[in-house]
C-alpha cells in the first residue's frame, strides 16, 4: 500500500520522474507445495537461502522484487516492507528505520521524511551481526540465529541480493511501527498511516532537485 500511495501523491503532484513500483503481492498458504524449515531455497538473483524460521517469508519475496528492480537499472531503489517486530521493539510504533551503505541518501531521507511529518531512524548495518545469518549449508540464512538485532539482520539479509553496483544506490525502509497503530497520533486516526508515501514523496522531489 504504501508503494501503492506514493505513486498516486507523485502522479497527483505532477512530479516528473520516471518511478517504477514493484509490489510482491503472494498467497502465504499450507499446502503440500508450502516450504518448510531447513528447506533450500534458490532465490531469483542465484543465491540459496537455508530456510531456519518459515514465519521470515516476507523478506524471501522482497529478496525477488529488488533482483527485479536492479534489472531496470534504476538510479535509485527504495524498499519498503513492515518486515520485523524488532523494529517496532527498538525504535517504537512512530518511528520507521533507514538502512543501507549511502550515507548521503540515508541522511536525505531521513530529512525528507521530518520535514513532512513522519518520523525515521538510521539503523547501521553491523560487522559483527552479519555473521548471524551465515549457513553452512546455503549462501544465506533467511533469519538470524540471535534474538538480538532482529531488525539489522533483515536488512543484512536484504543487503545480500543487492548488486555491488546498487550497493549506493539502495534504501531499505522498514515501517513496521507506524504503518499500522492502533490508536489515534499526531495527524494520523486510527489504523493504517501510509507510513513511508510522505517521506518518499519529498525523498523523489529532493533527488530532483539535486539531479
Amino acid at each position: 500500500s504504501a508503494v501503492i500511495g506514493l505513486l498516486n501523491a507523485l502522479s497527483k503532484l505532477g512530479v516528473e520522474a520516471e518511478v517504477h513500483g514493484i509490489i510482491g503481492a503472494t498467497e502465504n498458504m499450507i499446502g503440500p507445495a508450502a516450504y518448510k524449515p531447513d528447506d533450500i531455497l534458490i532465490s531469483k538473483e542465484g543465491k540459496s537461502i537455508e530456510v531456519r524460521n518459515t514465519d521470515a517469508e516476507g523478506r524471501l519475496v522482497l529478496a525477488d522484487c529488488l533482483s527485479y528492480a536492479q534489472d531496470l537499472s534504476p538510479d535509485v531503489i527504495v524498499d519498503f516492507a513492515t518486515l520485523t517486530g524488532a523494529c517496532v521493539v527498538g525504535l517504537g510504533e512512530f518511528t520507521s528505520a533507514i538502512m543501507g551503505h549511502n550515507e548521503e541518501l540515508k541522511n536525505l531521507f531521513e530529512t525528507s521524511g521530518l520535514e513532512s511529518g513522519e518520523l525515521l531512524a538510521k539503523l547501521p548495518f553491523n560487522r559483527h551481526l552479519k555473521k548471524l545469518i551465515e549457513s553452512k549449508i546455503a549462501d544465506v540464512c533467511n533469519i538470524s540465529s540471535s534474538r538480538y538485532g532482529g531488525a539489522i539482520t533483515a536488512g543484512l539479509f536484504l543487503n545480500e541480493f543487492i548488486r555491488d553496483e546498487f550497493k549506493d544506490k539502495w534504501l531499505h525502509i522498514d515501517i513496521a511501527g507506524p504503518a499500522y497503530v492502533e490508536k489515534e497520533w499526531d495527524v494520523n486516526s486510527f489504523g493504517a498511516s501510509g507510513a513511508g508515501v510522505r517521506a518518499c514523496t519529498a525523498f523523489v522531489e529532493e533527488l530532483l532537485k539535486k539531479a
